[in-house]
């Protein structure tokens, strides 16, 4: 973690124990204890976990629109860059083998919280939602592009939800695949 401030070292370490442990599941202490810090120094920086949890939720967002960002830069054309959505299952099924989307299941358990900073992180599903949105309209579909952009998020969801209590990365591939040619139905008719 060198190279980042304190506090940014205490936002990357509270992300991902968030989305390995939960966030009920994660105390300050053990948030200190892998940035080494002393408590004392550590309330320096965060008062209280929903501080932390709010940094963390805007430290995703930027980090998602930089993402989406370099897709926009690296892909050629709108059905290249839904592929990379959609190969974002593969790139971390080990991660969503073993804990499930960082997105799905920071959401699921801030509602079963009634947790007020569910609305922010829902941001997240949000802004690829909106992109995903975007890419299909640019490919023709602007009458139906949130619908197939919300189809596809569903669908993602639901592979890193099934991936996750299965732990079967040989779905998760046969799924990415049928993603690829659902989505090869939409360019092809997209041409027509």
């Amino acid at each position: 973690m060198s190279g980042k401030t304190t506090r940014e070292q205490i936002v990357t370490a509270a992300d991902e124990l968030f989305y390995h442990r939960g966030f009920e599941q994660t105390s300050f202490a053990s948030i200190a204890e892998v940035v080494h810090l002393s408590r004392g120094n550590f309330y320096h920086h965060f008062k209280a976990k929903d501080d932390l949890l709010d940094a963390v939720i805007v430290a995703r967002l930027a980090g998602t629109r930089a993402m989406l960002e370099r897709w926009e830069s690296e892909a050629a054309d709108p059905a290249g860059r839904i592929r990379t959505f959609i190969d974002i299952l593969l790139v971390n099924r080990v991660d969503i083998q073993t804990y499930g989307c960082p997105v799905g299941t920071l959401t699921s358990e801030l509602a079963k919280l009634d947790h007020t900073a569910l609305h922010a992180a829902s941001g997240l599903f949000t802004l690829f939602r909106d992109w995903l949105s975007e890419q299909f309209t640019q490919l023709g579909h602007g009458d139906d592009a949130d619908d197939l952009a919300m189809h596809l998020l569903a669908a993602s969801q639901g592979v890193a939800t099934l991936a996750n209590a299965f732990h079967d990365e040989r779905f998760i591939c046969r799924e990415v695949e049928r993603l690829h040619d659902w989505l090869d139905t939409h360019v092809d008719n997209s041409r027509k």
